[in-house]
């Protein structure tokens, strides 16, 4: 069983769901409080989401392929670049590679675009570049993570 999840988890759910769940799935957003109060009013998404993905490794380890190249189990973070915040990803990236795992499988997304009131923030009123993705997925190469495409 495959739980895709925001990576805004509350230990006490993920504890019940030990031992249920085969591949844990979450998004890692924001690594600065400011930022993720700005833009999803959450100011303690990043604090959460690093515990949470910490219990999630705990749980199942790293990702575990079959012969046939199948995931079986483990962990797959995803990470969506923000316009503009590159820094945050890189602070993503470095906690991924010496907090969780060396062997962390991550997926970098470029695929933001504002929708809705994200005009509002002139942060968010663009996508993000190829520029920055392509620095995105360098930093992740750096710091010799498992990328899936």
């Amino acid at each position: 069983m495959v739980y895709n999840c925001s990576g805004y988890e509350s230990i006490d759910t993920l504890r019940i769901l030990k031992d249920v769940i085969d591949i844990y799935m979450p998004d890692f957003k924001f690594w600065d409080p400011e930022i993720s109060q700005i833009y999803c009013h959450a100011e303690d998404y990043p604090q959460v989401a690093r515990k949470a993905i910490r219990e999630m490794v705990d749980q199942v380890g790293d990702l575990k392929v079959n012969k046939a190249g199948i995931a079986c189990s483990g962990l797959i973070v995803r990470h969506l670049v923000m316009p503009g915040n590159l820094d945050g990803t890189y602070h993503i990236l470095k906690f991924l590679k010496e907090k969780i795992s060396s062997h962390t499988h991550v997926n970098i997304m470029s695929q933001y675009r504002p929708m809705g009131d994200a005009y509002k923030i002139k942060e968010l009123s663009r996508p993000v570049t190829s520029k920055e993705f392509r620095k995105a997925l360098h930093m992740a190469k750096n710091f010799n993570l498992k990328m899936i495409y």
